[in-house]
């Protein structure tokens, strides 16, 4: 049997695909590992009428809506193959079982590399965090930190004071210019420059971040912007064109998110600069509408 459509990643924007295909009584197949992104929190905050729900309960809930219609089937395992045939493409799971669809949604999303700083790692999502708007309000007024990683953790460190009086841990990297300086002493944020020995506290909670000269300095969250890659290879296999993000690479993609291979769409966080739960699930609905389109009227109608 041939899908109208086959959409790796079952999170936030590969349901929200599901959905629209769904609703459109097309057949679709939704191949999920079951490891989202956000996994690692105990709460999502933000998205719209579900502020505060763990992660997995949303993503159970949706799913089980999109279960509810017959033109759906999950599949749970990972897509390790593909390629476009004749008619589509063919994709082979890890289980060797092969599937075949006329269209392809990657929702895979993206993995974080975490700095190798002890104790970072089992506080991720609950006191280590990226997002001050996915969790901030929660440590409202209390001290807090930013680690320096990228270029883009001096714009963190200036934004965080709001929820907090803010340290900028440079860990033993370079001071930044004096422009930034001057931006981040305007928002009395105190720049560390001493490396990081571990943080402390019984995680998950965060008491403090100990220097490597013996200092503690209290703190009761620390923000932190990590690298990322994507959590399959699936895009590069299928040959679509990607560009250098803040954080990493990132699937190019038009209005619809159809990327540079014709038929093959990608939404979420893999096909845009800024990460979202909100924004990911938008961009499922905008791919598999897409797609439906796509499959109604023909390449020379469309253009």
């Amino acid at each position: 049997m041939r899908n109208d459509a086959i959409i790796i990643g079952g999170s936030f924007a590969g349901l929200s695909a599901a959905m629209q295909l769904a609703r459109a009584n097309r057949s679709v197949c939704v191949i999920d590992t079951g490891t989202p992104r956000n996994r690692f929190a105990s709460a999502s905050h933000g998205f719209f009428g579900l502020d505060g729900v763990a992660p997995y309960e949303m993503l159970a809930t949706a799913r089980a809506k999109v279960a509810a219609y017959p033109s759906v089937r999950f599949v749970d395992g990972a897509a390790v193959d593909a390629a476009a045939d004749e008619d589509g493409f063919a994709l082979t799971l890890a289980d060797g079982q092969r599937l075949m669809a006329r269209r392809i949604v990657l929702a895979f999303g993206l993995k974080d590399t975490l700095p190798a700083i002890p104790g970072v790692q089992d506080r991720w999502g609950k006191t280590v965090l990226h997002c001050p708007y996915c969790h901030g309000f929660e440590f409202l007024g209390q001290p807090l930190g930013v680690l320096s990683v990228l270029p883009h953790s001096t714009h963190q460190a200036a934004l965080i004071p709001d929820w907090g009086p803010t340290t900028f841990f440079l860990n033993g990297g370079p001071m930044p210019d004096a422009e930034t300086q001057a931006r981040l002493a305007a928002r009395q944020v105190t720049l560390e420059p001493a490396p990081i020995a571990a943080l402390e506290g019984q995680a998950p909670k965060l008491d403090g971040v100990r220097l490597a000269d013996g200092r503690l300095v209290p703190i009761a969250a620390l923000y932190l912007t990590p690298r990322t890659s994507f959590q399959s290879d699936i895009a590069n296999q299928l040959g679509c064109a990607m560009e250098d993000g803040p954080f990493g690479p990132v699937i190019k993609t038009d209005a619809a998110k159809q990327t540079s291979v014709p038929g093959v769409y990608a939404a979420g966080d893999i096909s845009r600069p800024m990460h979202n739960a909100t924004l990911a699930s938008a961009d499922g609905v905008m791919a598999g509408a897409g797609v439906h389109q796509s499959l109604v009227f023909p390449p020379a109608a469309a253009a």
